[in-house]
C-alpha cells in the first residue's frame, strides 16, 4: 500500500484501456482500481476480467469501485467503498479478512475512524485539487493528513486533481498512495507519467534510508 494508485477512466474502448494500463504498470503502479461509472453490466464484467488478468501478470492488486458483486464474480482483490455504496462493514463481511476494502473519507476524519473500526484496509481523502473527472463540492485541506496520521493506523490515499508536482506536499504530510486518473491516462506517455508518481515515493524511501544510516 505505497506508491501510485491508478484509477481507470470511463472508457468504453477496452483495448485502449488495457494498452494505457499496461503502459502505466510498466512505469510502476502499486494498485489499480477499476472504475467506470457509465458502463453496462456486460462491459463492466468484460473490462474487469481483462484488467484482472493484466494485473495478475504484473503482480499488482485490482480493486473494484462500488460493485461488490463484480468483485465476488471475478475474484478480484477488493472493493473501494464510496459514501453512497454499501458500508465498509458490509463489504468486509462479504469479502472476508483477506481482501482489500478501501473507504472514501473525503475530508472527514470521523469517517476515517469509523472505516478503521469497521475493517477498512485504507482511508482515501480528497479532493485536494480541482479534478477534470470528479466535481467535488469542497476542498480538503492538506493538513488533514497530519491529523489522520495521529488518529488512525490505516494507509492514507489522496485523490483529486493529482499531478506528480502537486502531490509532493501531500506525500510529505504522510500520504502512502497517490490516486491518479487523468495525469496518467491522458498523458502522451503513461509509462513516464507513472514513473514520475512512483519517484515521489522512491525519493522518500531514499531520504528515510539516509536518515537511518546517519543515526
Amino acid at each position: 500500500m505505497r506508491g501510485l494508485y491508478l484509477v481507470t477512466p470511463n472508457w468504453d474502448d477496452t483495448e485502449r484501456l488495457l494498452d494505457c494500463t499496461r503502459a502505466a504498470l510498466d512505469g510502476g503502479v502499486a494498485l489499480v482500481q477499476y472504475r467506470h461509472k457509465d458502463a453496462s453490466p456486460d462491459l463492466r464484467r468484460r473490462q474487469g476480467a481483462a484488467l484482472l488478468a493484466l494485473c495478475r501478470r504484473y503482480g499488482r492488486p485490482l480493486v473494484i469501485n462500488d460493485h461488490l458483486d463484480l468483485c465476488l464474480t471475478l475474484g478480484a482483490d477488493g472493493v473501494h467503498v464510496g459514501g453512497t455504496d454499501a458500508s465498509v462493514a458490509q463489504v468486509r463481511a462479504a469479502l472476508g479478512p483477506g481482501k482489500i476494502v478501501g473507504a472514501s473519507c473525503y475530508g472527514d476524519l470521523e469517517l476515517a475512524r469509523a472505516a478503521e473500526r469497521d475493517g477498512a484496509t485504507y482511508a482515501a481523502f480528497g479532493g485536494f485539487y480541482p479534478s477534470p473527472v470528479k466535481r467535488y463540492s469542497f476542498v480538503t485541506a492538506p493538513d488533514i493528513l497530519l491529523e489522520a496520521r495521529r488518529q488512525i493506523a490505516l494507509p492514507l490515499v489522496v485523490i483529486g486533481g493529482m499531478t506528480p508536482d502537486n502531490a509532493v506536499p501531500l506525500v510529505e504530510r504522510g500520504a502512502d498512495m497517490v490516486a491518479a486518473i487523468t495525469s496518467v491516462y491522458v498523458s502522451a506517455d503513461p509509462t513516464c507519467a507513472a514513473r514520475r508518481f512512483d519517484a515521489l515515493f522512491g525519493a522518500q524511501r531514499k531520504t528515510s534510508a539516509d536518515v537511518t544510516g546517519a543515526v
